[in-house]
């Protein structure tokens, strides 16, 4: 029986629930390590470690790097692990003035200056993005599933219907609107970027009519570009698509809403650090 681990590093925790509701591995694979159900203390010698979370506290890095050393392959998982993901809020200024002027902390450990994905400090051999990733692709981790084939891109797996002759002029907020059902969300006017986003999730998010915000990261056309050339194709989407301005387009795919995921589209691409390889991304 394989034996895996979790490190959980600075996040939420949602990839360990997401994994939990995954309970096909429980009678196929040994749980040695899970802070968030385990009281065990240190990462034991295991065929697959888990990483979720981003890189915040020297007492994270700290972890990380001792973890590793145990573990035959290790596969950074969610969007914090890979790129940061809420964890990142705390490298705006104003959040770390408030949390830094707490002059009552006790043993709390110690920021380090940004936040970082785990690759800046070890070498990873699968990526599995998502904010969480699904049960499914959890399974498809600890199987090594070679029968799982994730889609390109979410789109595909949307199962919702483009209308030719359905040209919104205007997008809608996140938030409002009656969701028409079956029919595609861009034709509807909302701001879904499914169409560049990797697939495999299986589209929870538009099926139930909420729009695709790209926590999977770029699919594998854009995954060793410039985030630009993303920015680029989603506009185009929506020019072939609808009558809205692009000044409107613009504004609303650098908005809050978004902010949280898109900023990682350009982490894969190289520059501060090597490529990200497709082939190392689930």
């Amino acid at each position: 029986m394989k034996r895996f681990a979790v490190l959980q590093l600075s996040g939420c925790a949602g990839c360990e629930v997401s994994l939990l509701n995954a309970d096909a591995w429980v009678d196929q694979f040994k749980l040695t390590y899970m802070p968030l159900v385990t009281s065990v203390y240190d990462v034991p010698d295991v065929d697959i470690l888990l990483i979720s979370g981003g890189v915040r506290t020297d007492e994270d890095l700290y972890k990380l790097r001792r973890a590793v050393k145990h573990a035959k392959q290790v596969v950074a998982v969610g969007t914090c692990a890979i790129s940061g993901g809420v964890a990142n809020l705390g490298d705006r200024d104003e959040v770390r003035e408030l949390f830094l002027a707490q002059a009552q902390r006790h043993h709390v450990p110690r920021l380090l200056p940004k936040t970082h994905p785990v690759d800046a400090y070890v070498d990873i051999d699968l990526y599995l993005p998502g904010c969480p990733p699904t049960p499914e692709l959890f399974m498809a981790v600890l199987e090594e599933d070679s029968v799982f084939k994730p889609s390109k891109i979410v789109c595909q797996e949307c199962g919702r219907k483009k209308i030719r002759d359905m040209r919104p002029k205007h997008l809608l907020g996140f938030q409002q609107g009656n969701v028409l059902p079956d029919i595609c969300l861009v034709n509807q006017g909302y701001l879904c970027v499914g169409t560049s986003t990797r697939g495999g999730c299986r589209a929870p998010c538009p099926r139930a009519g909420h729009p695709c915000v790209g926590c999977r990261g770029p699919s594998d056309v854009f995954i060793e570009k410039e985030s630009a050339a993303w920015f680029t194709s989603i506009k185009r989407v929506f020019n072939s698509m609808t009558d809205i301005p692009d000044e409107e387009l613009d504004a609303a795919l650098r908005s809050p809403q978004l902010a949280l995921f898109l900023f990682q589209f350009s982490d894969y691409a190289g520059g501060e650090r090597a490529i990200r390889p497709k082939e190392k991304v689930l």
